[in-house]
C-alpha cells in the first residue's frame, strides 16, 4: 500500500465534500508460518493483509467506512460511504477527532523485518527433530511451529496529526505428545521475540512438561491454598480484562464502576498496563485515536487507580483518555483494550513461594475460560490440572478438577507473589502476563 498516495486522495475527496473533521487509519501486515507433523512440513502459510479506514464527523455523529481496494476512485467511494453511515447513527455519545498529545514516546525496538521463509521452515524442522530426540516417549501428534510477523500502521487526521508505527516478532511453539503404555499426555511451550536465537531449550522444556503429567491422579474436593503458575493466572486477566474498561463500567457491565480510589485487591497486588514495556515486541506510542500511550498502574497496592478510557468514555467521566482506544484491525471500530497488562512481580522466587505453602495445589493448566467465566459477575468455574504441594514442594501430578470462585474475591485473596512474570502471545497490541502467585482457601471440586 502506498499510504501517502491514498491519504492524499482521501484528503482531496473529504475537502471536496465539505468535511472539516476526519481521520485516516491504515494497517498492513505480513506473516509466514510453518507447521510440522512427524518430520515433515504439514502447513506452510504466507500472507499479506491490510486496508484503510476513513472516519468523519457529520452533524456530531461519527461515520466509518473501510476497504482494501487501493485506487483513487475507491477512496472517493470510502468518503461517501462514511458520510452516509454517519447519517444513520442514533448514538448520542460525544465523538472526537483528536488534535494530538504534547509528546509521544519513541519505540526502542530494532526495525521489524519479516524472516525469510526458508529460515522459518528450517527452524520448525529443527525444533521438531529436537523434540523427538528429547525422549523416546515422544510420539505421533507432536507438532512444532515457527512463525514471523510484521505490521505497520499509519494515522492522519484533519488537525494535521500524522503518526506511524511498525512492529514485528518471531517465535515458535512446540507441542509434544508423550505416551507411556496406554496413557498419553501433551504440553505446549512457546517463545516469542525478535529472533529465533533463544529457542534451543524449547523442545526439552515442552517434553519435560508433558512427561511430568504422566501418572496423574485425582484430588479430593475441598478448600486448598492454591499457587497459580503465571501462565495460568494471566488467563484470568485475559478473561476478565473487560471489567477494567470504562465503557463497560458506564454501561453497567463491570462491578468496578464507581470504585476508582477504592481497595479492590489485596495490598500486595499491583496491576500495570505498559504499552512501551521493555522487551515487548509489540510497543506502541499511540492508540487507535492518536492519543499518546503511557505506563499506568491500574491497581496500585490493592487500590483501583484508574479504569481504561478512550476519548468518548473519558469525556463522559470528565477525565483524560488513558490512550486505550485500540483498533483491532483497520476495519474495526475503536474499542477499549489494555496493552502489556500484568500483575507486577513480587520479591519471592518460585521456590520460596512453594516453601511457604506446606500443603496445597499448584495449578499449571486451566481451560474453558470462554465458557466458564462470567465477566459481568466475576464468577468462574474452570477445568484445571496441576500438582499437589506437600511439605512445601511440588509432588504428584493431579488431573480433572475444577477451580471455582469469583474474580473480584480472587484479587483480594492473593497473599504471595513471585518474581517471575510470564508473558503470553500477543493479540494485536494486547499481551497478558503474570508471575506465579498464591491464593488462599480456594474451592476445588475433585473426587
Amino acid at each position: 500500500m502506498n499510504f501517502e498516495r491514498m491519504k492524499n486522495a482521501l484528503v482531496r475527496a473529504a475537502q471536496s465534500m465539505g468535511l472539516e473533521q476526519y481521520e485516516i487509519y491504515a494497517q498492513t501486515g505480513e506473516s509466514v508460518s510453518v507447521e510440522t507433523l512427524k518430520d515433515e512440513v504439514s502447513s506452510f502459510v504466507f500472507g499479506t493483509e491490510g486496508g484503510i479506514c476513513f472516519r468523519c464527523i457529520v452533524d456530531g455523529k461519527m461515520g466509518y467506512a473501510s476497504g482494501e481496494l487501493m485506487t483513487e476512485e475507491a477512496m472517493e467511494d470510502l468518503v461517501r460511504a462514511a458520510i452516509s453511515n454517519a447519517r444513520c447513527i442514533d448514538n448520542e455519545d460525544e465523538v472526537f477527532i483528536f488534535k494530538g498529545s504534547p509528546a509521544y514516546e519513541t519505540v526502542d525496538l530494532a526495525p521489524a523485518v519479516l524472516a525469510d521463509a526458508a529460515q522459518v521452515r528450517a527452524t520448525a524442522l529443527e525444533l521438531q527433530k529436537a523434540t523427538y530426540a528429547a525422549s523416546d516417549k515422544v510420539g505421533d501428534g507432536t507438532q512444532s511451529v515457527a512463525l514471523s510477523f510484521t505490521a505497520e500502521e499509519h494515522l492522519y487526521n484533519s488537525h494535521g496529526l500524522s503518526l506511524s508505527n511498525r512492529v514485528g516478532l518471531r517465535g515458535a511453539y512446540v507441542a509434544p505428545v508423550v505416551r507411556d503404555g496406554d496413557e498419553a499426555q501433551n504440553h505446549t511451550e512457546f517463545a516469542l521475540g525478535m529472533g529465533f536465537e533463544s529457542l534451543s531449550d524449547l523442545p526439552q522444556k515442552a517434553v519435560c512438561g508433558a512427561l511430568d503429567k504422566l501418572g496423574a491422579v485425582t484430588v479430593p474436593s475441598g478448600k486448598y491454598d492454591v499457587i497459580f503458575d503465571g501462565k495460568q493466572f494471566r488467563g484470568f486477566l485475559s478473561a476478565f480484562s473487560g471489567v477494567f474498561s470504562a465503557k463497560n463500567a458506564q454501561q453497567g457491565l463491570s462491578l468496578l464502576a464507581g470504585k476508582e480510589g477504592s481497595a479492590v485487591a489485596a495490598s500486595c497486588v499491583t496491576l500495570t498496563d505498559d504499552p512501551m514495556r521493555k522487551g515487548s515486541p509489540m510497543q506502541t506510542p499511540f492508540d487507535g485515536e492518536g492519543v499518546a500511550t503511557a505506563r499506568r498502574c491500574v491497581i496500585e497496592n490493592g487500590t483501583l487507580k484508574t479504569l481504561l478510557y478512550d476519548l468518548t468514555t473519558a469525556a463522559k467521566a470528565g477525565v483524560a483518555s488513558t490512550g486505550n482506544g485500540q483498533k483491532g484491525s483497520y476495519a474495526a471500530p475503536v474499542s477499549i483494550a489494555p496493552y502489556n497488562f500484568s500483575v507486577a512481580p513480587g520479591t519471592l522466587t518460585e521456590e520460596e513461594l512453594f516453601a511457604q505453602t506446606p500443603d496445597g495445589i499448584y495449578i499449571t493448566e486451566c481451560k474453558g475460560f470462554h465458557a466458564g467465566a462470567n465477566e459481568v459477575t466475576g464468577d468462574f468455574s474452570i477445568e484445571s490440572a496441576g500438582f499437589r504441594i506437600r511439605n512445601g514442594k511440588r509432588a504428584e501430578p493431579i488431573k480433572s478438577f475444577t477451580v471455582a470462585g469469583n474474580f473480584f474475591d480472587l484479587l483480594k485473596a492473593i497473599d504471595l507473589i513471585a518474581n517471575d512474570v510470564k508473558w503470553g502471545i500477543p493479540r494485536g497490541y494486547t499481551v497478558f502476563g503474570s508471575p506465579s502467585l498464591r491464593v488462599r482457601n480456594m474451592s476445588i471440586a475433585g473426587d
